[in-house]
């Protein structure tokens, strides 16, 4: 993985783990064992989804460049219901608190996006190539008149 996509991965996985801790923490201190429990569930969840997209996100970037902005959104749909299946899923399970686990998959998937979009606002990722060879004949500078 190159420097500027691991450090994009680095950006916003940090922030939604430590989200995640509070989670837990809150979920634990609300709901005992089993809402810790869901809570660690919900968070390794959507860090696990948001992980994968960012690399084939990463990949479509490199591979298909014509296909990015359309792929971005299919992925973000298709993340955002696949974790709304997942919800459903457990809606009624008795191995950890559904409400914990409901909750610590919003708030992370929330704080991935936002820590997402903040990295990638901090990038600094040049929109042209600089020119690596210097033209031979002076540029003109101020009025021709």
């Amino acid at each position: 993985m190159p420097s500027n996509d691991a450090r994009n991965l680095l950006q916003t996985a940090v922030p939604t783990a430590a989200v995640g801790v509070v989670t837990v923490a809150v979920s634990g201190a609300v709901a005992g064992g089993k809402g810790a429990l869901g809570a660690a569930v919900g968070t390794v969840l959507a860090i696990l989804f948001m992980g994968i997209g960012l690399y084939v996100l990463q990949w479509t970037a490199k591979t298909l460049p014509h296909l990015f902005q359309a792929m971005g959104l299919m992925l973000y749909v298709a993340q955002l219901l696949l974790l709304l299946i997942f919800v459903g899923l457990f809606k009624g399970t008795s191995l950890f608190n559904p409400k914990a686990f409901a909750a610590a998959l919003v708030v992370s998937t929330v704080v991935w996006m936002a820590a997402q979009a903040r990295a990638h606002m901090k990038a600094k990722i040049f929109y042209v190539e600089p020119d690596s060879q210097k033209s031979d004949k002076p540029e003109k500078t101020g009025s021709s008149s």
